[in-house]
Order: C-alpha cells, then sequence, then structure tokens
C-alpha cells in the first residue's frame, strides 16, 4: 500500500509539473507547436496565427497596467519591429490582456509603440499559452513551422538579447 501511495503521489506531481514548463507559469515549451487562435486587432482586422505559417511569429503579451511591458515595449519597437517590419517573413503583435479598445489604443501611444496590438478581451489567447492568473509581460517566439522555439517572462536584458539573436537567426 506504501508503495502505491508512493507511485500514485509521483504520477500526480509529475502530471502537475507537465501543465507548465517552468516556474514562470506556461501551458507550452519550447517544441510544442504555437496554439492557434484568431484575434480582432485594434484597426479592425481579424488574424488568426494559423495563416502566417511560413513566417517567423512573435507575440508579446501585455497590458497597459504592466509597468514591466511598459519599460519592456520602446526595446521591441526599436531592437525587432524597426529592425525586421519591411520582412514579409516576419510578424509582430501585442497581445492586449483584458482591456477596451480605446484603452489599447492609447495604450500604444502613450509608450509610443508603431506594431500591431490585438485584443484579448477575456484573456482567452493568453489562457491558451500560460496559466490565467499568471503575470505577464511575455513573449513567444514562434518558427516558420508553427513551432516555439522562445519564451520569455518579464524583461532581463540578457534574455532578450538571446531573444532578438534568435529571431535575427530565424530570419536569415
Amino acid at each position: 500500500m506504501k508503495i502505491f501511495l508512493i507511485i500514485l503521489t509521483f504520477v500526480f506531481s509529475s502530471s502537475l509539473a507537465a501543465q507548465t514548463t517552468d516556474d514562470r507559469a506556461y501551458l507550452v515549451k519550447v517544441g510544442d507547436m504555437a496554439p492557434n487562435f484568431s484575434m480582432k486587432l485594434t484597426n479592425g482586422k481579424i488574424l488568426k496565427l494559423s495563416e502566417l505559417k511560413g513566417k517567423v511569429v512573435m507575440l508579446q503579451f501585455t497590458a497597459s497596467w504592466c509597468s514591466v511591458c511598459r519599460r519592456e515595449m520602446p526595446f521591441i519597437e526599436r531592437d525587432i519591429w524597426q529592425k525586421h517590419k519591411s520582412n514579409p517573413n516576419f510578424v509582430l503583435m501585442a497581445v492586449d490582456r483584458d482591456e477596451p479598445l480605446q484603452t489599447v489604443r492609447n495604450f500604444a501611444k502613450s509608450i509610443p509603440i508603431s506594431y500591431p496590438i490585438g485584443l484579448d478581451p477575456k484573456a482567452d489567447i493568453f489562457a491558451l499559452y500560460a496559466l490565467r492568473e499568471a503575470g505577464i509581460t511575455r513573449n513567444v517566439i514562434i518558427d516558420k513551422t508553427g513551432k516555439i522555439v522562445f519564451l520569455t517572462r518579464l524583461y532581463d536584458e540578457a534574455e532578450f538579447k538571446k531573444m532578438t539573436e534568435m529571431i535575427d537567426g530565424l530570419l536569415k
């Protein structure tokens, strides 16, 4: 009986650990196919992730109330978007968590950023990638086949540099 309980405990704890890749509360991991979604952009266009296969995609989960997001976004604008925005094989989009359209538009202007930003009104897109109650900012880099190749959480200069190098390499 004791061995059965030990095995049951191990199996249960292993299944819980499988729900996240690390202490960052991701539900996905590097090597997984990126979960598909549709999202309305602030310009009214609808974007489907599945329609972006063949392109390198960067998802930036954000919100106006996130101070770390506000700190990171100018670097994304300068070091990633301005460098690759003309490349037809690259897509960058912010996914704003649970805020109304006008708040999101004002937020984008206040940073300022020029890359596309979409609405995630109930954090349903976010919940495909991380635990719904988990925090932001986080970035997901998806290769041309639709696989996740890089995940970030919060803003760390060294991790951000690795992410930009990864994007540069994928676009060569």
